[in-house]
């Protein structure tokens, strides 16, 4: 059957995708694209054509047998640390790969990417990523997570107005971020500022218990946010 959860996440995907899309087109031009980052040792044109290697892991996935048992988010994501340089150089690669037209390139694995999304769908199915199999909804869940940081990062390498950010595809990020943590602490936590709690999350900025107290709440007065240095970043 058809998958609500799968529903969010490619509306989600379209949201942040196009709205992602725009902002580039409108603030990326010769003068920043081979400014440094906010990401060290990344430019503002690698952090584009990562965008594209991001939207091309959903274009890639393949239906697998039945009864393969798919990774949750938080095993898939876990997997993203250990291979941040290979992820890093790869990027890198890629930028000299479509330096002759960057955007094109980058629309052309969008396209495949949200055509492979609708050719798997519309039932929530497992499915072969480049890091394991998992559901179809959380490969789109994934691609969102990555296209919402990321356009974070932009925002904070070249800021301009209006925000490269989603509303709701931030939220979506950010509730399925903190469904991780509470799956593994048991914790009845409430989300107070979504974009605060991303970065912490996806090691955006340092670990502070004071953000993090501006980040989540706890839903009972009589409870307190609980110190998640040691589980802190998810990716």
């Amino acid at each position: 059957m058809p998958s609500g959860e799968l529903d969010d996440a490619r509306t989600a995907l379209h949201a942040q995708w196009d709205r992602l899309r725009s902002w580039v087109t409108d603030v990326v031009d010769d003068d920043v694209a081979d400014a440094p980052s906010v990401l060290d040792g990344w430019t503002v044109a690698e952090l584009v054509a990562h965008l594209g290697r991001a939207m091309e892991a959903l274009a890639v996935c393949v239906p697998v047998p039945d009864g393969t048992v798919p990774l949750t988010l938080g095993e898939y994501v876990g997997t993203y640390a250990g291979r941040a340089a290979d992820i890093a150089e790869t990027t890198r690669a890629l930028a000299v790969e479509i330096a002759h037209d960057p955007l094109a390139e980058v629309d052309r694995r969008a396209e495949a990417a949200f055509a492979q999304l609708d050719a798997l769908g519309p039932d929530d199915r497992v499915v072969q990523a480049r890091r394991g199999p998992v559901l179809l909804s959380t490969m789109a869940v994934s691609r969102v997570l990555e296209l919402v940081v990321h356009a974070d990062d932009l925002a904070r390498s070249v800021p301009q107005s209006p925000d490269p950010v989603d509303p709701g595809a931030l939220r979506l990020v950010a509730d399925k971020l903190l469904e991780i943590v509470v799956a593994r602490g048991g914790w009845s936590l409430e989300i107070a500022d979504a974009r605060t709690w991303v970065r912490l999350a996806a090691g955006r900025v340092p670990y502070d218990v004071d953000e993090l107290a501006v980040a989540l709440h706890p839903r009972y007065t009589s409870d307190a946010v609980p110190d998640l240095g040691r589980m802190l970043p998810i990716l």
